[in-house]
């Protein structure tokens, strides 16, 4: 008897992107183990995080420790704020040089060819933090990643979530989407940065929809959208990995008999 195959895509988000973790959480109390992994932006630091091996509560605890808005790391040589660079200390830590095919779970990663204005999925032999860096730089905020002479930028752009890069290949798919459109209080949107992504979000909605479609199991947190794309408080954090594993838990009670269905 061949096993199927459990598929999950996980969206960009940024630190909203933590939602992804708690529901890994839920997945592993259920002991659903995906086989094949696609992340985008947040979702590729998550999906490749956890294919290396890392507990949930393990990945919650580098999103803690990451701390890339020190203004050390912004930059006026390159085309961002900050320098996409200035991450690579903290994904070295856990990847060093390790390969996308080097992991024990496939994962696939989306960027987005800025010059060439297009998705570009990266081969197996890309080096993993390379990967996460190109999908990670959020546009205007962390500079393009350059990669062999190609400059890449935020994978979110073009390709939030990218269930299609994976849904030929399992059979049954699981879908994170931290950027979910919800209404916003007009006291969240009263920064440059906080109406630009809120932008950003909006214009990426249609292509969620039908990047959403794909899925045989949705998870999208109610009210996540109140937490920022940049979010730097630890409890707030705490919260985010708490409303995904609710997400998953609440979505798994419908779509429960379908997807044992799936799997005998």
């Amino acid at each position: 008897m061949i096993t199927p195959k459990i598929g999950l895509a996980l969206s960009g988000g940024g630190y909203k992107g933590i939602a992804h973790a708690g529901v890994l959480s839920f997945l592993v109390e259920q002991e659903i183990q995906p086989k094949i992994l696609a992340g985008t932006s947040a979702g590729s630091i998550v999906a490749c995080l956890y294919a290396m091996g890392l507990t949930p509560r393990e990945i919650l605890d580098f999103f803690k420790s990451v701390n890339i808005l020190n203004w050390h790391f912004f930059t006026f040589k390159k085309a961002g704020l900050i320098d996409s660079n200035a991450f690579e200390k903290y994904l070295f830590s856990v990847f060093e040089n390790r390969t996308l095919d080097d992991l024990p779970i496939k994962v696939l990663v989306n960027t987005t060819d800025i010059a060439k204005g297009e998705v570009h999925v990266f081969s197996p032999t890309t080096r993993v933090i390379d990967a996460i860096l190109a999908s990670s730089a959020f546009p205007a905020i962390f500079s393009p990643h350059t990669i062999d002479d190609q400059l890449f930028s935020d994978g979110g752009i073009l390709n939030n979530f990218a269930t299609d890069l994976i849904r030929k290949d399992c059979d049954f798919l699981i879908g994170s989407n931290v950027c979910p459109i919800e209404q916003l209080e007009k006291k969240n949107l009263n920064s440059l940065r906080s109406v630009a992504i809120r932008a950003y979000d909006l214009m990426a909605a249609n292509h969620n929809r039908t990047q959403s479609a794909l899925c045989d199991w949705l998870i999208e947190s109610h009210h996540i959208t109140q937490y920022s794309t940049f979010e730097r408080n630890k409890q707030r954090m705490d919260e985010i990995f708490e409303l995904g594993y609710q997400a998953a838990a609440r979505t798994f009670k419908i779509h429960q008999d379908k997807f044992a269905k799936a799997i005998l």
